[in-house]
This record gives C-alpha cells, sequence and structure tokens, in this order.
C-alpha cells in the first residue's frame, strides 16, 4: 500500500466516522426534542388534572359547609359516629399488632 492509497482510506475512514458522528447527532436531537414535547404534554396534563381536582375539592368544600349549616345537630352526629369508627379501627389495629407482637 503506497502512502497516497493510505492517505486516502484515511480520510475515507474520516469521512465515515464523520458522517456517523453527524447522524449520531441529529437522532439524540430529535430525541431530545421528542422527549421534551413528551414531558411538557405530560405536564400539561398533570396540570389539567389538578386544576380539575381542585375544582372538585372546592365544590365538595361547598356542598359540605351548606350541608352543615343547614344540618348542625345532624353533621356533629355523623362527625361523632365517623370519629368512634376510625377510633375503633385504630385501637382494633393497635391491639392485633400487639398480639402479634406477644406470640412472635
Amino acid at each position: 500500500m503506497t502512502i497516497e492509497t493510505s492517505n486516502q482510506t484515511l480520510e475515507n475512514t474520516r469521512r465515515l466516522a464523520s458522517e456517523a458522528l453527524e447522524r449520531a447527532s441529529h437522532t439524540v436531537r430529535e430525541m431530545r426534542s421528542s422527549a421534551q414535547d413528551a414531558a411538557s404534554r405530560g405536564m400539561s396534563a398533570v396540570s389539567d388534572r389538578a386544576a380539575a381536582a381542585r375544582g372538585y375539592v372546592s365544590e365538595y368544600a361547598r356542598t359540605g359547609g351548606r350541608y352543615v349549616a343547614d344540618n348542625p345537630l345532624k353533621s356533629a352526629l355523623i362527625a361523632a359516629a365517623v370519629g368512634a369508627a376510625v377510633a375503633g379501627l385504630v385501637l382494633a389495629m393497635r391491639h392485633r399488632r400487639e398480639m402479634n407482637d406477644k406470640y412472635f
């Protein structure tokens, strides 16, 4: 192999490597752009869902407030019953845990 052929081969290899690097760089830019678009769409969807959830919670709070204002005694009895049920569940779970700890 002559020096000229060797230089030509080296130049061809450099050109091919440069082209491959350019294609890879272009692919990475496209992937990055696609990922950014997907992230942007995801954030927009989350934001929309959060706004809808805030609206639902606000509506439930208004409805609950009206119900309590219209039915104060019934509301207090419901709250007491829910509190007693939660306390009963907590005590039952605590007792069960203590029993499991005792035997293991």
